[in-house]
């Protein structure tokens, strides 16, 4: 088998290495993107999408059944992952133990599953492979997550007028999640945004890039052809075509933001959701 895939890999790559010869030489002058394609989206953007960012322009309307897909694939890599590596079922020897430890000695101690430590503000609930962080990380990434947050959602929503938009954006909500949960531990964020809602809001991202082009095709024009929103977002067609874009990058920031912390869950406990790094 491992056989096979290799010869179905070298063959494929050798496929592309070939097809790749017919491509134009780079940055030649007379081939068609810099013949068409770039002059027209340099000089049409801001007069066809009234979006100063050509780029974000591209990416979430030119070629925007493009990027839908490409959310997609994002989402199916959570998927992918979540399937392959969470587990629910636990073998007969393992037995769950947590970790505690004592807020002004230092010492950890184990409880088993079955048996509770009695309450008390002298000792800490931690992981068993890793030790979170001093005060001073904590406090610090504590204080750091809110700002993150902040310049992640302005990154979103400034994407089609600056440079950033909806994978920017979601990569550093994402990342401040994943940050917090590396300073104190899995189950601080677990606590706070569950598995099952990182799975819905990761389809609920995709569903309403989706959801803009099916609501374009409902008004009778071709799959997310922005202009059609105008009596909707009671505004005009060009500008309908710029709100429309922030809608989707929305959309693109939050199904990348959940795909970053469903895989981050699954990969730092092995799919257990028990322990983190």
């Amino acid at each position: 088998m491992k056989i096979i895939g290799l010869i179905i890999s070298v063959l494929t790559g050798a496929m592309l290495v070939y097809a790749a010869a017919d491509f134009p030489a780079w940055s030649d002058p007379s081939s068609p993107a810099s013949t068409y394609l770039s002059p027209h989206f340099i000089e049409k953007t801001m007069e066809e999408t009234s979006v100063p960012n050509i780029v974000t322009a591209v990416l979430a309307d030119y070629r925007s059944f493009d990027t839908m897909f490409e959310t997609a694939v994002i989402f199916s890599a959570g998927l992918v992952c979540f399937f392959l590596l969470r587990t629910t079922r636990r073998k007969e020897s393992e037995t769950e133990t947590t970790h505690y430890r004592h807020t002004l000695t230092g010492v950890t101690i184990q409880i088993k599953e079955g048996h509770t430590l009695p309450p008390s503000d002298e000792f800490e609930r931690i992981d068993s492979l890793w030790t979170p962080s001093g005060l001073i990380i904590k406090t610090s990434c504590r204080l750091l997550v809110p700002f993150i947050q902040l310049f992640g959602l302005y990154v979103i929503a400034h994407g089609h007028y600056s440079p950033g938009g909806g994978f920017q954006g979601g990569v550093i909500l994402g990342a401040s999640i994943i940050m917090l949960a590396i300073s104190y531990d899995l189950r601080t964020i677990i606590e706070r945004i569950s598995e099952k809602m990182v799975a819905v809001l990761c389809a609920v991202g995709v569903l309403i890039f989706s959801g803009t082009g099916a609501l374009c095709l409902l008004l009778g024009v071709n799959f997310l052809d922005y202009n059609a929103l105008a009596p909707i977002l009671l505004v005009d067609p060009l500008t309908a075509r710029s709100h429309a874009i922030l809608i989707v990058e929305i959309g693109v920031g939050v199904a990348v933001m959940t795909t970053m912390i469903w895989l981050y869950c699954n990969l730092s406990s092995a799919g257990k959701y028990n322990q983190g790094l």
